[in-house]
């Protein structure tokens, strides 16, 4: 299932407003069982960029072929969310 582009306004919506990020996720996963929402180190996702930036918070796009993950800048590959905070 792609991320569509009202699910990335709706991840930047649950994200910018969300306590913490781990209550993001679990907002996230609630509301949109589908896709995928993962938090992880920011040091872990140095070397990327994401498709949303809010304040301290980073969100990235993550498509897998079934075996390995990697991050991707086109919604329509995307299965899952990282979810990041400096």
């Amino acid at each position: 299932m792609a991320v569509t582009a009202e699910q990335l306004s709706a991840a930047g919506e649950v994200v910018g407003a969300a306590p913490t990020l781990r209550d993001a996720a679990a907002q996230w996963r609630e509301r949109h069982p589908a896709v995928r929402a993962i938090v992880v180190d920011a040091m872990d996702m140095r070397e990327e960029t994401p498709a949303l930036r809010l304040g301290a918070r980073s969100v990235y796009l993550a498509a897998s072929n079934g075996h390995c993950w990697h991050v991707t800048q086109q919604p329509e590959e995307a299965t899952a969310l990282i979810l990041t905070q400096d």
